[in-house]
């Protein structure tokens, strides 16, 4: 089975759980802005964190005809953001949080290998790691 290249998953340390409903953008450096003042992301991908809090088909499989068609396949020695809206989660919950988002910028090294990024949250801190 394909997968998409990019996958993630939010625990929220605080009760220990998945994070469910969290939503999701990635977005890619556009290389005209790299090196300027004001460095610009183009959005490629938009997901939300299913009920075991991951998100597992924010990009359309490497090399299928949808990946493709939209110009989603990663690029090598790429810059990516990938942005998680907590504040809303932590709202849906009843709880006040320091962080409205969190934003982690990684870079593609080799296109072909799979990137997990967990997230792990609570109201006033989160932490991440490259997964497997």
């Amino acid at each position: 089975m394909s997968r998409s290249p990019i996958t993630c998953h939010v625990l929220d340390s605080s009760i220990g759980k998945p994070a469910e409903g969290i939503e999701i953008a990635l977005q890619v450096l556009d290389a005209s802005t790299s090196g300027n003042t004001v460095e610009v992301f183009q959005s490629i991908a938009k997901g939300v964190t299913n009920s075991d809090g991951r998100c597992i088909d924010l990009l359309p499989p490497r090399g299928s005809d949808e990946a493709v068609k939209a110009k989603t396949d990663l690029e090598a020695g790429q810059t990516y953001k990938i942005i998680f809206k907590t504040k809303p989660y932590f709202e849906k919950t009843n709880r006040k949080s320091f962080y409205p988002w969190v934003e982690i910028f990684f870079n593609i090294e080799n296109p072909a290998e799979h990137y997990h990024i967990p997230l792990l949250i609570s109201p006033y801190s989160f932490t991440t790691y490259r997964g497997s």
